[in-house]
């Protein structure tokens, strides 16, 4: 069998959701495979989706073109690094991990140093079940080579942001705030309402409140009430926490929710018009205290 020349450097859930279906030859590497406890399980996920085993990543990045690295948020540096030691002239190194713009800055630094070309993709939305039309956003001095190697294999839903790597990333990060932040929130109301057994009345209530404004208008929005009515509201989310407390449910993202509310009612309490200026008044008028 010809040896691939596509590597998989981690094969976890997104790895093998990349992997579903792609033509071989391509390979994959995961540290599960070290550990006696769950190697027999990693060689069954590569036989089931045709990907070449190996044993160190060594082995597999050396004789690779393209890498995606696909594994753990607090080991893509440490993937990096370790494949910058192996990898071959002019290889390229899709790093798809969620990290910080940092992060992925060093990352770059590491594959560079060793005559890589370092791609900062972001995945842009949960891989199921979307697989490899998953949205992916593209950017660095190697992002168009970047683009070609991603729609080669087959990625139908991949974009070009312009900017040095880290663009992508600040996207993806920023972009989390709101998308796990509001999960959080959930979790906070729902377990409490069930708590107190008013979980119904609390998602009618939700309900009826909704809205399908785009962000930019509740943005706008929401950052009035803030600049106008922080103070008022951070009393009555003290209280929220004084009834989450009792409940027994937990109150951390209450909170951070108070915190916000007062560090922004204390900038002025007015509010100017539009989003732009609502955002630059607060970015320009103690931004450490709204944090």
């Amino acid at each position: 069998m010809k040896r691939p020349t596509t590597i998989f450097l981690g094969f976890g859930e997104a790895g093998q959701a990349f992997a579903e279906g792609l033509p071989a030859p391509f390979g994959a590497y995961d540290r599960m495979t070290d550990m006696a406890d769950t190697a027999m399980a990693k060689r069954a996920e590569y036989r089931r989706l045709g990907a070449a085993a190996y044993t160190s990543a060594a082995d597999a990045v050396a004789a690779a073109e393209i890498i995606l690295s696909l594994v753990t948020a607090d080991q893509a540096l440490a993937a990096a690094c370790e494949a910058a030691q192996y990898l071959r002239p002019q290889a390229l190194f899709l790093d798809m991990n969620s990290v910080a713009p940092d992060t992925k800055r060093a990352a770059a630094k590491a594959i560079e140093a060793a005559g890589g070309r370092y791609v900062d993709v972001a995945v842009m939305a949960p891989v199921h079940p979307k697989r490899r039309a998953v949205p992916l956003l593209v950017c660095g001095p190697h992002a168009q080579a970047g683009l070609a190697a991603l729609g080669g294999l087959g990625f139908t839903n991949v974009h070009f942001q312009p900017g040095d790597v880290g663009a992508a990333a600040s996207i993806k990060m920023i972009r989390s705030v709101m998308v796990k932040g509001i999960e959080a929130l959930t979790a906070e109301c729902l377990l409490a309402a069930t708590r107190a057994g008013v979980r119904d009345a609390v998602i009618a209530s939700l309900d009826a409140s909704a809205t399908d404004d785009r962000w930019a208008v509740r943005g706008d929005y929401n950052l009035d009430r803030m600049m106008i009515h922080g103070l008022r509201r951070a009393e009555e989310m003290e209280e929220v926490v004084k009834t989450l407390d009792s409940l027994g449910t937990g109150s951390v993202m209450t909170r951070g929710t108070v915190i916000r509310q007062r560090a922004i009612g204390l900038l002025g309490g007015t509010a100017p018009d539009g989003l732009n200026a609502k955002i630059a008044a607060i970015l320009n008028d103690r931004l450490e205290e709204a944090a």
